[in-house]
């Protein structure tokens, strides 16, 4: 898809984020909305995807197919308007987030069988982990696809996350392209407050890593382009790791770079605030 196009879908997600969030008076629009553009890219522009007569096929095992996981579930809005958006689920369904018997749990979860979802995740640090083995039983199997996942930078606190970075290099497992959205904040205020994280590019290059920057993670041309360095440096004995700086809250203006908003839904009035700021490209559900 062209960029125009793909920013025409991300602000639609971005409407049906703070909908679904509304809507329930539950979830993570912050975290959400500054990872929009990000998951647009992937879905709708960079995974090769199962498709049968251009609709997309789902299935558990993902072989010859790129795969997506979310590790910091909790931004689940995102990730389900993406999936619905992209025909994994009906869009209507958007509208059940976080209700009773719905499928779109506040963290995804695998046992409702949600097309698109091949983890329960939320609780934090485990993601990667996950994505080596599934990397790894790619390179098993022969298979070319990739595997990509998302963490939160708040995540890099946790200490599994470490042991799947010591993990990766050791066992050149150099099909998979790791994201940490580097927002700055977590529930509890600022990451640099919260416990430092510091450094995080030479952290990983001192583990083994390949390391990459896209410095405007909400800009839909530089994501696009970033993707496509993250591929081409592929194959050659490092995992990759996408270092993506974007905004809290990104795309409202009220709720942009403030934890505040990492778990809080919006009411009547600031609905109607945030909705004036985002175009609805694709019709809302």
């Amino acid at each position: 898809m062209e960029i125009e196009q793909l920013e025409k879908v991300a602000s639609q997600v971005r409407r049906d984020i703070v909908r679904m969030v509304h809507g329930c008076q539950s979830g993570h629009p912050g975290g959400s909305l500054g990872c929009t553009e990000l998951l647009v890219a992937l879905y709708f522009e960079r995974m090769k995807l199962k498709e049968n007569d251009g609709k997309v096929v789902f299935d558990m095992d993902g072989k010859d197919e790129d795969l997506f996981f979310l590790s910091n579930g909790h931004i689940s809005p995102v990730w389900y308007s993406v999936l619905a958006r992209r025909g994994y689920f009906p869009v209507s369904e958007l509208a059940t987030f976080r209700k009773l018997d719905s499928r779109l749990q506040g963290h995804p979860t695998t046992h409702e069988h949600l097309e698109g979802i091949r983890i329960a995740s939320g609780s934090l640090g485990q993601g990667l982990s996950v994505a080596l083995g599934a990397a790894t039983a790619k390179k098993l199997n022969n298979d070319k696809g990739i595997v990509y996942v998302l963490m939160g930078d708040g995540e890099q606190q946790e200490g599994q996350v470490w042991e799947a970075a010591t993990f990766a290099p050791h066992h050149q497992v150099d099909n998979l392209i790791a994201f940490i959205d580097l927002n700055g904040q977590q529930i509890d205020g600022p990451t640099v407050k919260v416990m430092n994280n510091r450094d995080l590019g030479a952290k990983y290059e001192a583990f083994g890593w390949e390391v990459i920057s896209i410095e405007e993670g909400n800009d839909m041309a530089a994501v696009t382009k970033g993707l496509y360095e993250a591929k081409g440096r592929l194959g050659h004995g490092r995992p990759i790791m996408v270092l993506l700086h974007t905004g809290m809250g990104y795309g409202v203006d009220f709720m942009m770079g403030s934890h505040k908003w990492h778990g809080v839904a919006p009411n009547d009035e600031q609905l109607a605030a945030a909705l004036a700021q985002l175009d609805e490209t694709l019709g809302d559900y």
